[in-house]
C-alpha cells in the first residue's frame, strides 16, 4: 500500500474559488521508504482572486507563475508521475494509493475539486492519513509516558521536535511534504516500538 505525502500552496483558503499553485509531493512504499519526488507550479485558473496574505506564507507572486503549467496539465503530470513511480499502466487502479499530508484534508478538498471541474477522474482511493490525527494520539502518548513532546500540533513544531527544519521561513509545497514525510518516519518508527500491556 503505497502513500502519497502530498502538500499544496493556494492562492487563498476557500475550496472551488481559490486556486492551487503549488503541488509537492513525495511517494514512499509501505515500509515508509521513499521512492520519489514531486514538485511543480502552477499558474492560476482565476489570477484575480491571487491573495496578498497567501503570497506572504508562501512567498510566491503572481510575477513567478508566469512560466508555470495550468492546472490541468499539472493533475495529468501528477498522476502520470504516481502510475510512473508505481509501475502501473492507465488501465491500474491506483486505489491502494493511500493519501497523506499534515491537515491533508484540506489537500485533497482542494485537488479533488479541481479533478471535478475539468471532469478527470479522481484516480486515488479515500484512504488517508493525516499527521495532525497521528500527532493529537501521540502526544497524549508522550504525556503519559512523562516525556517530552512538541509545543503545538502544527507542522514546524513537530518536524522541529523530531530535528527537522525548514530552509526558509515561507511555505514550499515540497519541502513540506518531505518535512511531513520524515515526520511520518518518526512517528510510525516510534509506533514500532509501543507495546500494550
Amino acid at each position: 500500500m503505497p502513500y502519497l505525502i502530498i502538500d499544496l500552496e493556494m492562492s487563498g483558503n476557500l475550496v472551488g474559488f481559490h486556486d492551487i499553485i503549488q503541488i509537492g509531493a513525495v511517494l514512499a512504499d509501505d515500509n515508509w521508504k521513499k521512492l520519489a519526488t514531486f514538485e511543480s507550479l502552477v499558474y492560476p485558473d482565476n489570477e484575480e482572486v491571487f491573495s496578498s496574505e497567501a503570497e506572504e506564507i508562501h512567498g510566491i507572486a503572481i510575477e513567478d507563475l508566469e512560466e508555470a503549467p495550468s492546472s490541468f496539465d499539472v493533475l495529468e503530470d501528477l498522476e502520470a508521475w504516481v502510475r510512473k513511480t508505481l509501475r502501473k499502466s492507465d488501465t491500474q487502479s491506483l486505489k491502494d494509493v493511500v493519501l497523506c499530508g499534515q491537515s491533508v484534508i484540506n489537500d485533497i478538498n482542494f485537488l479533488k475539486a479541481k479533478f471535478d471541474e475539468f471532469h478527470i477522474d479522481w484516480p486515488f482511493a479515500y484512504k488517508l492519513i493525516d499527521l495532525l490525527s497521528i500527532s493529537m494520539v501521540m502526544y497524549q502518548v508522550f504525556d503519559n509516558s512523562g516525556k517530552a513532546r512538541p509545543k503545538s500540533y502544527s507542522l514546524n513544531a513537530v518536524a522541529d521536535f523530531f530535528g527537522i527544519h525548514r530552509s526558509e521561513d515561507t511555505h514550499d509545497a515540497l519541502e513540506d511534504a518531505l518535512m511531513t514525510y520524515e515526520c511520518f518516519k518518526k512517528y510510525f518508527a516510534l509506533i514500532q516500538q509501543l507495546r500494550l500491556p
